[in-house]
């Protein structure tokens, strides 16, 4: 693509001597990481939190980039450069319209569905595209566990990637075949415009509570990027939002007029979509959902209020994407009735480790052990009550968590007081330390437990010998939930002199490993007061 038609109509200022020349520099790649600059690449030398791509600006133009997009017009590209200067003040900005342009507009060729929200991201958006494939409708997702692009599946690194990246993944999907995408959005990039160019057509807002202080400095400008997913829909798009959080009028707020407004609500018999439970086990739920034009039952293998939610919500979410896909309302009651038993729980979101590869052999009461994102107290607080009510008759609620470190440090004490508000026994210890030192996290979590509770708080600062520790002590009929990091393989810590060190990590694999080493053992012991 021609440089000058890549940039048209943007607020980019072509600076240089060869600025009239620059129109017909072409164009081949954009790219903001220098390790991957080809001839002919755009380099974007942003600056970010931890690093500034002005730095990296002299290698990629040795590598063949033929412009480089900035703020800084004085930006050094070493003495023999001949790539061109774009200056913008707003680089984050005009990335994403950039990224956009370079590969065809392919938000606007799909149904998008952006999901934003402290908690339950994750499960409405593997659930919405669960939905629409079920229906029919291939559908892409970009998410923190995975992203599928229609061709393949990979592990995802950021819950919402880059703006370049986001395109070029959306590109990849229109030429698979894939009508809609589903997205999580999260808070940082609303914050740093890496969505900033992309068409939205749906977005819904799951629940706000405390987290990414540390980045957001306070809970209002955090709301505020998270608002931001609502102002970019168009004037024909839908908002789904979580009526029964403080912040979903708000939210709702903040879109253009003419969007049309879902609210949903497991209590307010009056909100448009109304989910509710109609019977729960451990293994799963009946839920129940009505909408303005329908109403649908079905059993989902998920439990727990805020997964009722999450479900209502993915409901809302792909009907409004079939209704603008132009399914009328009766086919899409059925298409999605049907669907509703193909939600699936997401890796690492209260995923059952007990019932994979035939590792108990207890009968009804052998000892159930579930692994779980939950890192934040409303997130810990919603997976525990999710929990509490299905637990089998007799049996105690373990959760062994910890907090990571270099992350937002006010949210540690109340996830003390969490967990032993919901717990009968708590298991404290590592997450991700990085950098800071595991006992001085362990410390400040114990901080919010009460006295009067220290005595039901085990501290093992070895994340495996507090899993090992919660799964051989349990009951057969107990419930153990391992906390914190969920589908993650890896922990991160330091390496003593600055760095970080990544040693392979799974809460599921070693969970697997203390199961089958219980099973070995034998019948387990029975927790007081059960015969």
């Amino acid at each position: 693509m021609e440089l000058g038609r890549l940039i048209e109509g943007l607020p980019i200022e072509v600076v240089g001597p060869d600025a009239g020349k620059a129109a017909r520099i072409r164009v081949c790649d954009l790219t903001d990481d220098s390790r991957t600059a080809v001839p002919g690449s755009l380099f974007i030398a942003r600056r970010g939190h931890s690093q500034d791509g002005r730095l990296h600006a002299p290698p990629a133009v040795e590598c063949g980039a033929v412009a480089v997009l900035t703020d800084d017009k004085d930006i050094d590209l070493g003495e023999r450069a001949r790539a061109v200067v774009l200056f913008a003040e707003d680089v984050p900005g005009v990335t994403g319209v950039l990224g956009e342009r370079f590969y065809g507009e392919p938000s606007r060729e799909l149904e998008l569905v952006g999901i934003t929200g402290t908690n339950g991201k994750t499960t409405v958006a593997h659930a919405v595209q669960g939905l629409l494939q079920a229906c029919g409708v291939r559908s892409g997702l970009i998410g923190t566990v995975q992203i599928d692009d229609g061709r393949e599946v990979a592990r995802a690194v950021l819950t919402t990637p880059g703006a370049i990246e986001i395109s070029r993944t959306l590109a990849t999907m229109v030429e698979s075949g894939c009508a809609a995408c589903v997205m999580e959005v999260s808070s940082h990039a609303l914050d740093q415009g890496r969505a900033g160019g992309l068409g939205f057509d749906v977005g819904v807002f799951t629940n706000l509570s405390g987290d990414h202080l540390d980045y957001h400095g306070d809970e209002e400008s955090y709301a505020r990027a998270k608002r931001r997913l609502f102002e970019m829909l168009p004037g024909d798009g839908v908002a789904v939002v979580n009526a029964d959080d403080a912040r979903a009028a708000w939210m709702g707020d903040g879109a253009p007029e003419g969007v049309e407004l879902r609210a949903c609500s497991l209590g307010d018999t009056g909100a448009p979509w109304l989910g509710s439970v109609e019977r729960a086990t451990i293994d799963g739920m009946d839920v129940h959902v009505r909408g303005p034009e329908f109403e649908l039952r079905g059993r989902v293998g998920l439990i727990g209020g805020f997964n009722a939610m999450n479900v209502l919500e993915a409901v809302a979410a792909a009907d409004a994407v079939l209704g603008q896909l132009g399914w009328e309302a009766g086919d899409r009651a059925g298409a999605l009735g049907e669907a509703l038993g193909e939600i699936r729980v997401p890796a690492g979101r209260l995923e059952r480790v007990h019932a994979s590869g035939g590792l108990t052999e207890h009968g009804e009461y052998g000892v159930r052990v579930f692994v779980d994102f939950a890192h934040t107290d409303d997130a810990l607080s919603s997976t525990l009550r999710a929990v509490r009510p299905v637990l089998p008759e007799g049996g105690k609620l373990v959760v062994v968590f910890g907090c990571g470190g270099d992350r937002d440090q006010t949210k540690r004490p109340r996830m003390g007081r969490a967990a032993v508000e919901l717990a009968d026994r708590v298991l404290v210890t590592s997450d991700n330390p990085r950098t800071e030192s595991p006992n001085a996290i362990i410390a400040q979590v114990l901080e919010g437990i009460p006295p009067s509770r220290r005595a039901d708080v085990e501290v093992h600062v070895e994340r495996e010998h507090a899993i090992r520790e919660a799964i051989l002590a349990a009951g057969d009929r107990d419930v153990v939930v391992i906390a914190g990091k969920g589908h993650e393989t890896e922990q991160i810590s330091t390496d003593g002199m600055g760095g970080l060190v990544r040693r392979h990590f799974d809460d599921r694999e070693v969970a697997g490993t203390y199961l089958r080493e219980r099973r070995l053992r034998g019948a387990s012991p029975e927790p007081e007061g059960v015969a």
